[in-house]
Formats: C-alpha cells, structure tokens, sequence
C-alpha cells in the first residue's frame, strides 16, 4: 500500500502559556520545536500506521529545509521535495493555551511557491492513493500545484482524498477544486463553511461533488457519510495536551485502513484513535 501526500512540511515553533498572553509584556511559556505542516503531519502518522508513504512539497534552501528532511525521512517517510532558493522552509508559532486548544501564526514560505512543475508524474508510479493538504488549494499562490496533483492523480489511477484544513480560508471555488475527488475529510467547522450547517448529516449535500465525506466532531466522534449510507463512531476519551495536528493525524488513520481495504467502522475507529494519540503530546506528529 503507497500512499502520496501533497502538502506543507515545516517546523513548529509550540508555545505552551497558561495564563493570558499578555499584550506588550511577557508571558511564560513551554517553548518546543517540532515538525510540522499539514501535509508532513499526515504522512508521518501514516508511516507510523504501517502506510509506504511520500510526501511531495517544497521547502527552502536553508537550515529549516534540512532538518524537516531528515526528520522525515527518520520517520520512514520518502521527500520527493522541491527546494526553493530564495523563500525559507514554512514556519508556524503555535499558541497553545492551557486547555491544549491552538492559535497558530503561519508563514508559508517556500510551499507558498508550491508549482505544478514540483508534482513529478514519476512519484506517483504505483501508488495506490493521493492525499492533498488542503492549505495548497487555499492560497491563490499554491492552488495551480494543487489542482494540477488531484489531476496527475486521477490520470494515473489513483484514488484522492483532500482534507479542506482551514474553515476560515475556504474559498467559493473550493467545492469546484475538490470535484471528483473520492473522499472529503472536513471537521464540523470545515463542514459549516462549505455547507452553512455543521451537522454532518448535510454532508449529504456534497455527495453530487465528491464520492464519500468522513466528518471530526470532536468529543462527538466521527461520521462517514457516502451514498450507501451513514456510519458514526465515538470518540475516544485523551487529556487534550496540545491539540495541534489532531486532523491530520486522524486523517492518516482513515486513510491507512480504508486504502487497506478495511471496513467503514475499522476506518474510522483508527483515525479517531490515532486524533486521540495526537492530542496527549505536544507537536503534531507522533
């Protein structure tokens, strides 16, 4: 089983504060630095769920670059990656409060650059799945990159997933940009902006744009809703220590098992167990 992922690698800069952050003065806080990046995220949680995976991306020519590389590939994830020599490796101060709930300050960097000359058609080759951040469809600079990898993966054969990542950055075209694509993995307030209801039963709605939608709720569990039907599990009970990469994490779970040929149920029940893992530790990859 190969699974291909399409999105940002970078480093996170997590800062833990207990208290308010104070304007014009200091807070303390528990400062890390982890890898991170939505699309580095999911494609370690899939190596660590047993999947071949690669992640296509593009980084900068800098100390930033290199490390995100290596700590990858330790993790058993191939970099199929672009460098860029100008823009620096994407960088993310996240704020995380002492409900283990994140703000995060992103800047893109180099995957903002993200070209459709950076999807090499050879990566693809025997495959069995395509992944994409949805990040790369949000930004006007990246999405060509983005709609060009859901194209190269469809020519090729493969099946397509596309998280939508970021409910305030959703754009009108987005639904346009997904269309076609097998599996949707949006969390409630994803869900809310794409359809103005974060009840995920009108998941249904979306059915005419793409084949199947596996929806977070949280402390609610998880639903797949597909035209044979609908499936929810529960969640799983974790002290929430940091909450940063939760998504991604559960989307790997999804995706291993459901790539795997497992059933709805197993499929979910292993994103959501692997969201809960995600949320006990800082950082957002295991």
């Amino acid at each position: 089983m190969k699974i291909v992922v399409v999105g940002d690698a970078g480093l996170d800069v997590v800062a833990r504060h207990e208290g308010p952050v104070v304007y014009g003065g200091d807070s303390r806080s528990q400062v890390r630095l982890t890898g991170g990046g939505a699309g580095a995220n999911t494609a370690v949680w899939l190596a660590h769920a047993g999947a071949q995976t690669t992640l296509i991306a593009r980084v900068g020519d800098d100390a930033g670059g290199r490390l995100v590389r290596a700590e990858l590939e330790s993790a058993g994830v191939s970099c199929a990656f672009a460098v860029d020599p100008e823009a620096p490796t994407c960088c993310v101060v996240v704020l995380v409060d002492g409900s283990g709930q994140r703000s995060m300050l992103p800047d893109r960097g180099a995957i903002a650059r993200f070209s459709p000359s950076d999807i090499e058609p050879a990566v693809l080759a025997g495959a069995d799945h395509l992944h994409l951040s949805g990040y790369v469809l949000l930004d006007p600079s990246s999405r060509p990159a983005g709609l060009a990898a859901l194209a190269a993966a469809k020519e090729a054969g493969l099946t397509t997933s596309v998280d939508p990542q970021a409910a305030a950055l959703i754009t009108d075209t987005f639904l346009d940009d997904v269309h076609g694509t097998d599996l949707l993995l949006p969390n409630t307030a994803e869900l809310l902006a794409l359809t103005g209801s974060d009840d995920p039963l009108v998941a249904k709605t979306l059915l005419d744009t793409v084949g199947a939608v596996a929806v977070t709720s949280g402390l609610d569990g998880a639903t797949w809703v597909s035209p044979d039907g609908v499936v929810s599990v529960p969640a799983e009970e974790a002290e929430c220590v940091d909450s940063t990469g939760a998504g991604d994490a559960f989307d790997a779970g999804v995706l291993a098992a459901w790539v795997r040929g497992e059933s709805i149920v197993e499929a979910l029940r292993a994103g959501v167990r692997l969201g809960a893992r995600a949320v006990t530790k800082v950082g957002a990859q295991p």
